[in-house]
């Protein structure tokens, strides 16, 4: 991947059309943010496949409008506001088309849009989607329609998903949602609600189905999926308070990663998010026993700084992060590490970012998701702390930033070529119909001549070139995973 600014709503990715035989209505959803948001959207998709609608993918065909929203930085909110623009355009064309939005932003601007703008007939936040036929009810009789209450046990298990807009060969599954750290920067404890699991035997369910659909790779997905721990009730942060049968009986992350890398020997397993002061060895022993578990983290720092990571209550100091990293580097040599950063977090000064550029230089991620701090309503770094880092400091920042990542990830990237690595083919590749498009193991994207391959096709590849995000590789054989 290139390392860039990131922009969480950098693209809205419109599902495919699926249909249903019966149903004669049609829904238009529209995800932007985390993997979390698209994996949400399969959700609402077979609810209201339930509800006789079958997706598309053109608005001016749509009976129901729903777009799947990020609250994470400001930019996400306006991209949000101009496709309400323009659904609410084609709504003036097509007067029965009614218009909803769901997800983190939906939580958080509830009020504003149904009653100040009334720019949408329905709200639905993260916990209650299983709530849309109601509320649909509520539209259909003329009625604005908004849910947004937050569950502390909604994890959606029982829900089948609809797989769309994918590309057959790798899906999500979520394995935990909320998130319990209180981070100072971030919304999501306010938008998603407290932290909680599925069960676990769910999670091996959906997995397996989808083995036997033919995907090649899962990602486990969670805020925070280290935090992971069942143990018949969800999540609860007073382990150590449980009974002895209720201990006996809890599973984790580590044991729960295990149990689906044995469920699909033959598939590949990814994980994200992983918080640094959750992950403990246990969950890279797994990784290092199972091949098929991908070696791969991806392990948001935000600061190099411990002034900067304590204002922020993040729950681990530089000092601890790098302990930790030495860890991964020790058990999984060859793992394919990642980060988010965040530039100008109030009160951050120069010492505080060349701490940051330190951190960087030490660990030498493969690639990164970097970005400049933008104050959120309702978060205790809007509340409590000054934004007093002024815009031009935060950009150049953020570009020293840019600019140290891109010479990590060429470095990475070097150390491939003249190695041969397995790529799991996911579609063709976007600057050249010739080639298909892939990634190792480590998450890094290869890209090589189509010849009698296919999309979901394990393939040795020789690495001959590289830039700083892309490896190019000629084909030599089908590997082991693939014909076991």
């Amino acid at each position: 991947m290139n390392p860039k600014v990131i922009d969480e709503n950098r693209q809205g990715t419109t599902l495919k059309t699926i249909a249903t035989s019966g149903n004669t209505k049609k829904l238009f959803i529209e995800s932007y943010g985390c993997q979390m948001n698209f994996s949400d959207s399969e959700i609402v998709a077979s609810i209201l496949a339930q509800q006789g609608y079958d997706t598309t993918d053109a608005l001016e065909d749509a009976d129901l409008v729903l777009v799947n929203t990020c609250s994470i930085r400001d930019k996400a909110e306006q991209t949000v506001r101009k496709r309400l623009e323009k659904y609410n355009a084609v709504k003036k064309i097509n007067p029965g088309m009614k218009v909803g939005v769901l997800g983190c932003m939906a939580e958080r601007l509830k009020s504003k849009f149904l009653e100040e703008e009334k720019i949408v007939d329905l709200v639905v936040g993260p916990d209650a989607y299983k709530d849309l036929p109601n509320l649909l009810s509520e539209v259909n009789a003329g009625r604005d329609a908004v849910n947004v209450l937050l569950s502390k046990d909604e994890t959606y298990g029982d829900i089948a998903p609809v797989r769309l807009g994918g590309n057959g060969v790798s899906a999500f599954v979520s394995i935990t949602r909320g998130c319990d750290n209180m981070c100072t920067f971030c919304v999501v404890p306010f938008t998603r609600g407290r932290e909680r699991s599925r069960d676990p035997q769910s999670i091996v369910s959906e997995v397996n189905d989808l083995g036997q659909k033919g995907y090649k790779e899962i990602t486990l997905l969670g805020q925070n999926v280290d935090s992971y721990l069942w143990y018949g009730g969800g999540l609860k942060k007073d382990f150590k308070n449980a009974s002895a049968i209720e201990q006996a009986s809890a599973m984790d992350f580590a044991q729960l990663l295990e149990m689906v890398a044995r469920a699909q020997p033959k598939m590949r397993i990814r994980f994200s998010t992983s918080n640094p002061q959750d992950m403990t060895a246990d969950v890279l022993y797994a990784m290092a026993k199972h091949d098929n578990i991908c070696n791969y983290i991806h392990l948001p720092v935000q600061s190099g700084s411990t002034r900067i990571l304590k204002e922020m209550n993040r729950q681990h100091t530089r000092e601890e992060y790098m302990t930790l990293i030495d860890t991964v580097r020790s058990i999984l040599p060859d793992c394919g590490i990642s980060q988010d950063m965040i530039s100008g977090f109030p009160t951050e000064t120069e010492q505080d970012h060349q701490d940051t550029l330190s951190l960087m230089d030490y660990v030498q991620y493969d690639f990164g998701f970097m970005f400049m701090y933008s104050e959120r309503p309702g978060t205790m770094a809007a509340r409590k702390m000054t934004d007093d880092v002024p815009e031009e400091v935060k950009k150049r920042r953020l570009n020293d930033i840019i600019i140290r990542q891109r010479a990590h990830s060429a470095y990475r990237t070097k150390q491939f070529v003249g190695k041969t690595v397995e790529v799991l083919i996911e579609k063709e590749s976007k600057k050249s119909a010739a080639h298909w498009s892939g990634r190792t193991p480590q998450n890094t994207v290869v890209v090589f001549e189509k010849d009698q391959y296919q999309p979901g096709d394990f393939v040795m590849v020789h690495i001959d070139d590289c830039t700083s995000a892309t490896l190019i590789g000629t084909p030599l054989h089908y590997s082991k995973t693939q014909n076991d």
